[in-house]
């Protein structure tokens, strides 16, 4: 049984270019590159159908992938960045990382909030708000956290969640944590302030639109 919990068939590109990549696509291939490590960066092609049915989960941009590319044996990576159609659920490209076992990496993980409706804050009344759903992390390759997971079960009314107040799991550090510590993640507001909040978006929204007509 594989140790992965994403493998994907690639193979190599001959031809680079927009036409070539155009060409990929309408076969129902999407074009991708492999960089990093000691290796030169490796153009590939993978199946639009994989990535479509891998991409729908968070895990998919934060663990690492076995990419199976013909003729050049496994290489394991992670995603780091993707380029989408404008309109529709397709990939255009996509850049993958590989990893160097032992060497520390950067990736961008999901936060998963948990015990939201039980949370002390919510029983009083008031709402969850969000600021951050991911955070930029540094570890080695094993310590690797598919999510950060955040429990809000104690979290009060008018109470905020930092950056500074995240529990990272062993060998897990964010990037840039001194400068970020105070960074708000999430926090519980009463709903008046919800309320207050839209009004005055939408008063600004009005004034806006107000400055435009009188142009």
């Amino acid at each position: 049984m594989s140790n992965y919990a994403y493998t994907l068939s690639a193979t190599v590109r001959q031809d680079n270019g927009k036409g070539a990549s155009r060409r990929l696509r309408r076969e129902g291939l999407v074009p991708a590159i492999i960089y990093g490590g000691e290796e030169k960066p490796l153009s590939i092609a993978i199946s639009q159908d994989s990535l479509v049915r891998y991409g729908k989960f968070d895990s998919f941009y934060s663990q690492i992938i076995c990419l199976q590319v013909e003729g050049q044996g496994d290489i394991e990576v992670i995603v780091r960045d993707v380029q989408r159609h404008l309109y529709k659920p397709l990939y255009q490209h996509l850049d993958f990382q590989r990893i160097v076992r032992g060497q520390e990496l950067q990736a961008t993980v999901s936060l998963h909030f948990i015990n939201e409706d039980s949370s002390v804050g919510v029983k009083a009344g008031g709402l969850v708000e969000h600021h951050l759903n991911s955070v930029d992390i540094v570890c080695l390759p094993r310590d690797l956290p598919e999510n950060i997971e955040i429990d809000m079960a104690e979290v009060a009314l008018g109470d905020v969640i930092h950056l500074r107040d995240l529990k990272l799991p062993q060998g897990v550090r964010l990037v840039h944590e001194d400068e970020r510590a105070e960074v708000v993640v999430a926090q519980i507001i009463h709903p008046n302030r919800a309320a207050a909040d839209d009004e005055v978006a939408s008063d600004e929204s009005v004034a806006t639109d107000g400055d435009s007509d009188a142009e």
